[in-house]
């Protein structure tokens, strides 16, 4: 073991404040960066847990939700032209206003009737599915209960986290712009910050009058029969649609989603100022921090140069030092945002942590605490052997 290691091991108090500051710089550009990316999973899960292969849009678009969205319906059975697609349904949404219904006793007094306080009322986005066995539209995690349930008529299923906000449960009616449903499922995993979402099957959204039938509809999900050759099949789509759309894979589509959430001014502000105040927070407290530890350790130091240990070796050492403390740090961050990210969960927010995040900011921490170690070296000039005579 280096001695470096040995010294950040039976020393770790000392070095404990500088860990801390590079774990919560790690946190706060992590969290912050995660709850972004959650939003737009938020937003996405349905279609990337669908067992769509290939989703074809208009050209002009660069992500879901950025640039257009409407097609000719027509589209639907020239996409069937290439004999690897076995099935394309369009991505159907809506919205409309929810309203849960308040069953009050009708012997109960005023007093309760007021105890009992207001319907809720919200705006919320629909999802549609097709209830057809093995449907492309079935998100992969769904139940064959969950799918059963959402065949009868007039039913809808919602998140978890969004019961609370809506006023309802399991079992539960409500009014979906005016007319009855009624909660048949709970799902998990689909959260959405900006608006509650509903599921409901395009059947009932017929039942309810909603269902477009006009000549446009919404990107295309198409199935193949071997999802290994999606990429194939994606550049045959292409060459066969002539320039009038543009097929993508579910994962180039999943990452270009992601991508467009930082094309955002102000999500591109508010990330830079988090990352700018957590370097100066980092660099700060870790160089004072490690400034003051080997001024602690001076008389180490100073006998170590007198037993011939030269300059250099000890610049190494505290360098050595300073990459432990980034390695420890970055641990930490990623510890406490991986515990934020459960209790974020819990109350219906995703952290999305991506390798490629933890990567990045990880790499980050280590070059604060190496930087902060730089700033530190100055301080071995107060090593003199000389000083242990005193």
């Amino acid at each position: 073991m280096s001695l470096a290691l040995s010294t950040l091991l039976y020393e770790w108090r000392r070095y404990m404040a500088a860990v801390m500051a590079l774990a919560l710089s790690g946190l706060l550009v992590l969290a912050m960066t995660g709850v972004f990316i959650g939003i737009g999973k938020g937003f996405t899960a349905a279609i990337e847990r669908s067992s769509a292969d290939i989703f074809i849009m208009p050209p002009g678009a660069t992500a879901l939700f950025s640039g257009p969205m409407g097609m000719p319906r027509r589209f639907i059975p020239l996409a069937y032209n290439n004999p690897a697609v076995i099935e394309v349904k369009p991505l159907d949404m809506s919205g409309g206003n929810f309203q849960n219904i308040k069953d009050v006793d009708p012997t109960a007094t005023a007093a309760d009737r007021a105890k009992a306080g207001a319907p809720k009322q919200r705006s919320v986005l629909v999802n549609i599915i097709d209830t057809a066995p093995g449907s492309v539209t079935i998100p992969t995690d769904y139940s064959q209960e969950l799918v059963d349930a959402l065949r009868q008529p007039y039913a809808v299923a919602i998140d978890e986290t969004a019961l609370t906000p809506l006023g309802v449960k399991l079992g539960d009616r409500a009014l979906f712009n005016g007319q009855t449903v009624k909660v048949v499922g709970v799902l998990r995993g689909y959260p959405n910050m900006m608006q509650p979402t509903i599921v409901m099957s395009r059947d009932t959204l017929r039942m309810l009058g909603q269902a477009d039938t006009g000549p446009r509809v919404g990107p295309l999900m198409v199935k193949i029969r071997n999802p290994a050759q999606a990429e194939v099949v994606v550049a045959q789509l292409n060459a066969q649609g002539g320039g009038q759309w543009k097929a993508w894979t579910r994962q180039q589509l999943a990452d270009a989603n992601a991508a467009g959430m930082f094309e955002e001014g102000i999500i591109v502000i508010i990330l830079g100022g988090c990352v700018v105040l957590g370097v100066i927070i980092g660099v700060a407290i870790t160089w004072q921090t490690l400034r003051g530890a080997i001024m602690a350790n001076i008389k180490e130091f100073a006998s170590l140069r007198a037993l011939g240990v030269g300059m250099g070796s000890l610049r190494r050492i505290v360098m050595e030092l300073s990459f432990w403390v980034g390695i420890v740090g970055t641990g930490a961050a990623i510890l406490l945002t991986w515990l934020l990210s459960l209790f974020a969960m819990a109350n219906g927010v995703i952290i999305a942590l991506p390798p490629i995040l933890l990567i990045v900011v990880g790499g980050g921490l280590v070059l604060i605490a190496m930087l902060s170690g730089l700033l530190s070296l100055g301080i071995l000039k107060n090593s003199q052997p000389a000083d242990l005579l005193r």
